[in-house]
């Protein structure tokens, strides 16, 4: 699953930061997510930080890209070169 920035973005600069796998960045007009490297930061964190810090609430999960927790955990180890 993949979390995305909706247009309810107020480009805030506070979710970039957060993000342990460098998934957020500025996009056109508002920063948005890569889905090939959120991995909801399992395997960093209880929840996603760029939720928690949001103040508009506006990054939910992508619908078009559930994924099960596996494969987030498949993914994380990926990014960090974990076995």
């Amino acid at each position: 699953m993949a979390l995305h920035i909706t247009d309810e973005c107020i480009n805030c600069d506070v979710c970039e930061p957060e993000c342990p796998n460098g998934a957020i960045s500025m996009g056109p007009e508002i920063y948005q997510i890569d889905p090939e490297r959120c991995t909801e930061c399992v395997g960093h964190f209880d929840a996603p930080q760029c939720q928690q810090v949001c103040p508009v609430a506006c990054i939910p999960v992508d619908p078009a890209r559930v994924e099960p927790h596996d494969a987030l955990m498949a993914r994380y180890r990926r990014l960090q070169s974990v076995p």
